[in-house]
């Protein structure tokens, strides 16, 4: 998407063995709740379209029962995690499933580790706890934050690695890189140095169905292009509104708050492309590090079936979605694309924060999570599920520029191979709720029911 201005330095985000280097992008917020139940239930093996099945056999080596049943074990282990953690908030260190996807649970207390065998799970002792390494982020976030853009430039972002008890920040391998003074703020920061870095990321179009979207109207002579990005997850409201809920950044008036108008393109005759819906909401940053935006359908879109409970692949098979999830380092995860099919990955990271520069040179902070499937340009907005559950919502690849997935991974395997950067979907829907003020968005779902209507 032609309207932020990327730094392309990677950041390396190693966890549990899933090694990934990551391009900087908007990332996981993981301090809102939600009240949906962790673990919905999901389609049998037998439901799911034939790409993703062909997506699970290429890029994870899995068959469709294995990739739902880690799928289910990851948030599982999510539930588990999130009730030892508040009832052992000192002590707790992270969780994880590891490459053979067997549950891990960190305490830096040997006793707190015996209720985790207790429970059935594998323990793993670590010397920071949790808390701890989210302090530590924040303060070197917010110090990144406040050095001169020509300063921190260099500096792509930085993930938690619970595996390892360390935050791993990426710096760009440049002059600039190397003279910076960091703070002090853990004793294990492990710093990567990745090439390259500087310039704008061009998003083209790509994953879930394409739109398109202007600041003009498309027959405007003035008009000089138009921004591309994909649908992610349908959803609906209190009130019955259909809403799709896609990137921030895909909002060509982010910055201004204006509306700008949703198009499926007509290839043929762009001008004469037929508009379904308005961006009603779209944050970048913001006090919940957040990137997503909130697209109102029309009637021609409900019409047209746009309002359903599916994501679709390249081939036009569509997965049906059943619920939410949430991230966890190891999790089996696939996103959409309609010019690379579906694409698999792994959960590398599943709290990651970095700076993104708007093209008025605003700094925002974004969290999220990290993802080994790869993801080309034009990405920004998709659906990435985890077994057929809603994960998040794509905003940004370390391949964008690359014509396909197979060159992607030859160029990139030096770097840890491709990635992709997803904002959660629990925290956007929450988010959407707190700022409803009880119009639009508020009582907001992701659908997992055909709309009867």
């Amino acid at each position: 998407m032609r309207k932020l201005v990327a730094r392309r330095a990677a950041v390396k985000a190693a966890s549990a063995g899933f090694a990934a280097t990551v391009l900087l992008a908007p990332l996981l917020g993981s301090g809102i709740a939600s009240s949906e139940p962790v673990a919905p239930l999901q389609l049998s093996a037998d439901a799911l379209p034939g790409e993703l099945v062909t997506a699970l056999s290429r890029d994870l080596g899995m068959t469709p029962t294995e990739y739902l049943d880690r799928a289910a074990r990851a948030q599982q282990l999510r539930d588990y995690a999130t009730g030892f953690r508040a009832a052992n908030p000192d002590t707790f260190a992270g969780a994880w499933l590891t490459p053979e996807g067997k549950a891990v649970v960190a305490t830096t207390d040997p006793e707190a580790g015996k209720l985790v065998t207790a429970a059935g799970y594998q323990t793993h002792l670590a010397p920071i706890s949790a808390g701890g390494l989210e302090g530590a982020l924040v303060q070197l976030s917010q110090w990144i934050a406040s050095l001169p853009p020509a300063i921190s430039a260099p500096i792509s972002s930085i993930a938690i690695d619970a595996l390892n008890s360390q935050l791993v920040l990426n710096v760009a391998n440049t002059g600039t890189g190397h003279m910076l003074n960091l703070p002090t703020l853990i004793a294990t920061i492990k710093v990567v140095l990745s090439p390259g870095g500087g310039g704008p990321v061009e998003y083209k179009p790509m994953g879930g169905d394409t739109y398109i979207t202007a600041t003009k109207d498309l027959h405007d002579a003035d008009l000089r292009g138009v921004d591309v990005c994909s649908f992610g997850f349908n959803s609906t409201d209190a009130a019955g509104n259909a809403l799709n809920i896609s990137a921030g950044h895909c909002n060509p008036n982010v910055d201004n708050g204006g509306p700008a108008t949703v198009y499926v393109p007509n290839v043929r005759d762009i001008p004469n492309s037929p508009e379904v819906g308005t961006f009603a909401r779209a944050v970048l940053g913001g006090p919940a590090s957040l990137d997503y935006s909130v697209i109102k359908l029309n009637e021609r879109a409900v019409n047209a079936g746009m309002d359903q409970p599916r994501v679709r692949g390249a081939e036009g098979t569509t997965l049906t979605l059943t619920g939410t999830a949430e991230p966890v380092t190891g999790a089996p995860v696939c996103k959409t694309g309609q010019s690379s099919t579906f694409t698999c990955g792994f959960v590398s990271a599943d709290h990651v924060e970095t700076q993104l520069f708007t093209e008025a040179g605003v700094s925002k902070t974004i969290r999220g999570f990290a993802s080994t499937a790869c993801t080309l340009g034009g990405d920004s907005g998709g659906a990435i599920v985890s077994g057929t559950l809603a994960l998040g919502i794509t905003s940004g690849s370390n391949a964008s520029g690359a014509p396909n997935c197979t060159e992607a991974n030859t160029q990139l395997a030096p770097y840890g191979g491709t990635a992709s950067l997803g904002v959660p979907i629990r925290p956007i829907l929450a988010d959407i709720e707190a700022t409803s003020g009880g119009g639009l968005g508020s009582g907001i779902m992701v659908r997992t029911k055909p709309n009867a209507g």
